[in-house]
């Protein structure tokens, strides 16, 4: 079969991504397509994001191709971009069987195939298995209703067909098929680099209230062979000449003998790449970012979330501040840097909660700090609960990007809680001894897009705080 996917061209992502200049790889597409591949389907993907294509012209793109399946992927900030893909796709193309995929369709299935009467099928969760059973189907015209893990519509009802079990051995499935990705076109900083999105492991064990990945991949951690990893990265390595490798798991080192191991075959085959990676502080040891380090391994993305232990408590992160200082100085022993991430405006939280967060950025020894306001995505906890109890500023999905105040909470406002962001990222970078040291390391052009959004607009529009 003929089968376009489609990242779709977006008026409203992450700001994070935004403001930092990210153009990162759509890899969950990468992945869908290789295995549409290794079926033998014959696959495009038009990444509209990196290639900046507008709406008209992939319109005028899809209706030359004329594919029997168009995909469409959408986090929940571009949903309705995606919807518009899918419309104005069945006018292009009306024969062919429209697709969505993503994390937002999976939770909110029948809410958002009523909103788009021309899409034809939600893919529910994990989608590999589950492309290929319906490319098959379609091919032979089999019933859709014995494709487990979608949903659609049938004698004008939605119909939510029986869930698909989660892949139990990811080493079965294919590399993400990145030759068909504009590699050269993704960005950090604005600038072009090659960078290698790397997926080692997925569902999550813990339960954080604000993160939906372990109702999508599921609550038992699956891994990958240190021997297949590596397989993968060697691959970006030869083939596709990329050095800088981030791994993108939920948590990396879950299984810490896993993660060693890996650490231990990079270093075997002599692959000189830089690498980095995220993780629970309470999942590393002082031993394994000493192996990290020897194997190329240059920042630890660590998600601390709050400084202080109330909140902490509230959000479930089964984690204390003793640990989070404790992997900060294992991470300078080891000579690793460090990127901490902080939410902001969870339900409970007040203002001197938020103040003692910032003083804790600035004194815990992170070399970086990254901070959201708590964004309750759907399928999340904080979600459910906000929503429940009218807290919920909008369902406007456009504006959930991570960095617009959604939650109403009773201890702080939308508007205080967006004040207290900027006064965050400002108290954050606007010291001396920090310039200074990224003059020394020769990088401060690495500010100047959180300066442009954070510091100095934030200087002309932040008003006294009460």
């Amino acid at each position: 079969m003929k089968i376009a996917l489609v990242n779709p061209p977006t008026t409203s992502n992450f700001e994070t991504q935004s403001v930092l200049g990210l153009r990162t790889p759509p890899l969950g597409l990468a992945y869908i397509a290789a295995s549409l591949e290794r079926r033998g389907d014959d696959v495009t993907i038009i990444d509209s994001v990196a290639s900046d294509i507008s709406h008209d012209a992939l319109e005028r793109k899809l209706h030359l191709m004329q594919p029997d399946v168009i995909g469409v992927t959408s986090m929940t900030p571009s949903v309705y971009d995606a919807l518009n893909v899918i419309t104005y796709a069945k006018e292009a193309c009306p024969h062919t069987t429209t697709v969505m995929g993503g994390c937002h369709i999976t939770f909110l299935t029948e809410e958002t195939l009523r909103a788009c009467p021309n899409l034809d099928v939600a893919v529910i969760g994990e989608g590999e298995e589950t492309i290929c059973d319906l490319a098959d189907a379609l091919e032979s015209n089999r019933d859709l209703t014995t494709v487990k893990g979608i949903a659609f519509r049938k004698d004008g009802k939605i119909q939510i067909n029986e869930k698909r079990k989660l892949i139990s051995d990811l080493d079965k499935v294919p590399f993400p098929a990145r030759h068909l990705l504009p590699l050269d076109r993704y960005a950090l900083l604005g600038t072009r680099n090659l960078v290698g999105n790397v997926i080692t492991s997925r569902g999550c064990p813990f339960n954080c209230i604000f993160c939906a990945s372990s109702r999508l991949y599921g609550r038992t951690y699956r891994a990958r062979s240190p021997e297949n990893v590596v397989d993968e990265i060697e691959q970006l390595t030869t083939r596709y000449r990329i050095r800088n490798i981030e791994f993108v798991d939920d948590t990396f080192t879950i299984n810490k003998k896993r993660a060693f191991e890996i650490a231990r075959e990079i270093r075997r085959r002599g692959l000189d790449i830089f690498w980095g990676f995220g993780s629970r502080v309470d999942t590393i040891t002082e031993n394994l970012l000493h192996a990290f380090k020897k194997a190329g391994c240059t920042v630890f993305y660590l998600g601390i979330e709050s400084g202080s232990q109330k909140i902490l408590n509230i959000l479930k992160k089964r984690i204390t501040l003793d640990q989070v200082k404790q992997a900060i100085n294992w991470s300078k022993n080891a000579k690793i840097e460090t990127i901490g991430s902080f939410i902001i405006g969870t339900p409970g939280e007040t203002k001197d909660d938020v103040l003692r967060t910032i003083n804790f950025a600035k004194n815990c020894g992170v070399d970086f700090a990254q901070f959201t306001i708590m964004t309750p995505f759907p399928g999340t906890e904080v979600y459910e609960y906000a929503k429940k109890n009218g807290l919920l500023v909008t369902e406007d999905w456009s504006k959930y990007t991570t960095l617009k105040p959604l939650i109403q909470t009773k201890e702080l406002t939308a508007d205080e809680v967006s004040r207290l962001n900027s006064l965050a990222y400002r108290s954050f970078y606007l010291r001396v001894g920090f310039f200074l040291k990224q003059i020394q390391m020769r990088r401060v052009q690495l500010l100047f897009p959180i300066i442009k959004r954070y510091i100095l607009r934030g200087k002309k529009t932040t008003r006294r705080l009460p």
